[in-house]
């Protein structure tokens, strides 16, 4: 079966294929939009992405089929936070390795061997630790200043607003006593995958910027399909001492 050539940032999927299915550029468009909605929205039933993309059920199970075909989605059983309701889990169709590697993430072997080499060079995890803190705190100016703007009960809602033009495909939804932000493209989970210190760094910094301890439940450099971050409902009447602090 052909399989997918590249996946870039602006959505484009091309495909070694038959000639055929070159000639169908409206097929390939609409493969092009599941795989993107799959991408932008992490984990999703075929009625989800009929209902964003505006297409059939039966349409969207067509196209479907031939991303699985072509390994860049799989179906899995879909994961359940909390009581799980009765009746069977409803199917999912996440991005594969395969998928997921075509979006644009050709540095990713660069940058591993930087740290590697920064690792072995310059005071082993410590330095990897100091260089993730670094790396995130530049990133997070822009994070405060988008959190400071909010409302208190906007706070999450603007950080997703805010990681998402980094790329990271983010989005807040309410959760039980709290909320979870999910960030549904990670472009540097290779590499966080062999240096989990990149994951730990950005959930301190989350931590501080909310002023609550948060919790990660999943990450997709874990093999998840989304990084989800559990954040407990604040009480914006707290003292900012607390800001920052993570559980013990």
């Amino acid at each position: 079966m052909p399989g997918p050539e590249e996946l870039r940032n602006n959505g484009v999927v091309k495909y070694v294929g038959e000639a055929q299915e070159e000639l169908a550029t409206g097929e390939r468009s609409t493969r092009n939009r599941v795989a993107r909605s799959i991408l932008d929205h992490g984990p999703s039933t075929v009625a989800e992405l009929a209902g964003r993309l505006g297409l059939t059920q039966a349409a969207v199970r067509r196209h479907l089929d031939a991303l699985v075909a072509d390994d860049v989605v799989e179906a899995r059983e879909q994961r359940v936070y909390g009581t799980r309701t009765r009746g069977r889990p409803a199917k999912v169709f996440a991005l594969t390795d395969c998928g997921r590697d075509a979006f644009d993430q050709s540095y990713d072997k660069l940058a591993a061997d930087a740290l590697r080499w920064i690792q072995e060079r310059f005071g082993g995890d410590e330095a990897v630790v100091a260089f993730a803190r670094a790396r995130i705190a530049e990133q997070a100016d822009a994070y405060r200043r988008a959190i400071e703007a909010a409302a208190p009960e906007e706070r999450t809602e603007a950080l997703a607003k805010a990681l998402s033009v980094d790329g990271y495909a983010a989005t807040a939804r309410s959760a039980p006593v709290g909320e979870q932000l999910c960030q549904h493209h990670c472009p540097v989970a290779h590499v966080a995958e062999k240096f989990p210190q990149l994951c730990e760094a950005e959930t301190e910094i989350f931590s501080q910027l909310l002023g609550t301890h948060v919790q990660r439940l999943a990450t997709i450099a874990h093999g998840d399909g989304v990084c989800t971050t559990f954040i407990p409902k604040i009480s914006h009447n707290a003292s900012a001492s607390t800001a920052g602090r993570n559980p013990a």
